[in-house]
């Protein structure tokens, strides 16, 4: 089992953090914390290399001024982590495909993964936030969600946007030349002059010299028969741990449908990202993961993140709900406690799912202090993981072995 790291990648925000602090749309972070924010990621990072972590994820946001995610470019900040590290593989949970151009997106991330020899991940989807993609995509594109009547036209036009810069960037990178007539992406463009000639056909430099896989959300119906279907793989997140199992079930019997009835090994081509947090204590995890917990919810659940948690009643959840920790921990979203709970939570997880290749943790909530993230990564690093490498035979065991330097070939929403 490959364990990886993710992180929002937010300025520390002391002892206003939690549920008695400041509205979120009310923070406002100057550049000296950004910058602070943004060095301590990297260390937070090179420790993850050391500690044998085997993937190290952030994500793609802009003009977040609350602080909660202020890294805008993950493949830019990707190349100086990947100069100070070894080993681990280095990817964005996700690289918003409708707020770059796809021919740019490609050749970025083919740079980052060429000079870190074959250690950059191509995770990418949809987007979240309309304040974010209407400005970088010069109002073309936003975000919805097909949950929701007001926004279906523009979720319709995200999806389909999406998909066909998919299609042109796999085009680019796996092709010495390429062309692409589509609604939405001409490449070349006709007509462009060239020494006496017309462009016709174009080549992406550099292209991947290296295996590469790509990664994607999974978060709809629409992304469950997408991914599968492109043979990416799916990152499951903030789900209910029935949901979980039958969407988790349900990815390999569309990726069998769609690839002549190949069939997966035991979590194969599919991810989990799993909130932890470890304490001396049950009562110490609890209270130290709570101001995190809050913080997160407050911000992100007015975006509808929890649509995949299951409600007071067990059916979805009321517009406005927001959960509590116990919620969270109940519905197997977060493992908290101590090392032989947050690894008691793991063996859970890997036995309702018939098998776990790819887990990340998120280890601290938006605003915590790096100082306790570095902490939360040593803890899982020596006391969890050897509880899930125990010899064959004894409780619970899991395997769990470091991945190659190198990934494994691989072609949000």
């Amino acid at each position: 089992m490959r364990v990886g790291v993710f992180l929002f990648g937010a300025v520390e925000m002391g002892d206003t953090l939690g549920a008695g602090g400041p509205e979120p749309t009310a923070r406002r972070c100057g550049q000296p914390e950004v910058l602070g924010a943004m060095r301590r990621i990297l260390d937070t990072g090179v420790l993850a290399d050391r500690l044998g972590f085997d993937a190290f994820w952030l994500t793609e946001h802009h003009f977040q001024h609350e602080g909660y995610e202020v890294v805008p470019n993950g493949l830019m900040f990707g190349a100086f982590l990947a100069e100070r590290t070894t080993r681990i593989r280095i990817g964005t949970m996700f690289n918003v495909v409708g707020q770059w151009h796809p021919l740019r997106l490609a050749e970025d991330f083919a740079l980052l993964h060429n000079l870190s020899g074959g250690r950059a991940v191509l995770g990418v989807g949809r987007g979240t936030v309309p304040r974010e993609i209407l400005p970088l995509s010069l109002g073309r594109v936003s975000i919805g969600s097909s949950d929701n009547p007001d926004a279906r036209a523009a979720d319709a036009t995200n999806r389909e946007v999406t998909a066909e810069a998919l299609d042109l960037m796999l085009t680019a990178l796996d092709n010495e030349t390429f062309s692409h007539r589509g609604r939405h992406f001409q490449a070349p463009p006709p007509g462009i002059p060239d020494r006496g000639g017309e462009v016709e056909t174009l080549t992406l430099i550099p292209r991947p010299v290296y295996p590469y896989d790509v990664w994607q959300a999974i978060s709809s119906p629409g992304s469950l028969a997408e991914v599968p279907a492109r043979g990416f793989g799916g990152v499951f997140w903030l789900v209910s741990r029935p949901l979980l199992v039958a969407r988790w079930e349900r990815y390999a019997q569309v990726y069998a449908e769609a690839h002549g009835g190949a069939v997966l090994a035991p979590g194969e081509k599919r991810m989990v990202v799993l909130n932890t947090y470890i304490g001396d204590t049950r009562e110490e995890a609890f209270a130290k993961a709570r101001p995190g917990h809050d913080e997160f919810w407050r911000f992100l659940g007015p975006y509808g993140w929890t649509r995949a948690y299951l409600g007071p009643d067990g059916g979805p959840p009321p517009a406005g709900w927001i959960p509590t920790l116990e919620d969270s921990v109940e519905q197997g979203v977060w493992a908290v406690g101590t090392a032989q709970d947050v690894a008691a939570a793991i063996r859970r997880l890997r036995d309702d799912l018939g098998g776990l290749a790819d887990l990340t943790i998120f280890p601290s909530g938006p605003g915590e202090s790096y100082d306790a993230t570095d902490e939360q990564l040593r803890r899982f690093a020596s006391e969890v993981r050897p509880l899930l490498a125990a010899a064959p035979g004894s409780a619970g065991a899991a395997t769990v072995t470091a991945s190659a330097a190198v990934p494994v070939a691989g072609a949000e929403s």
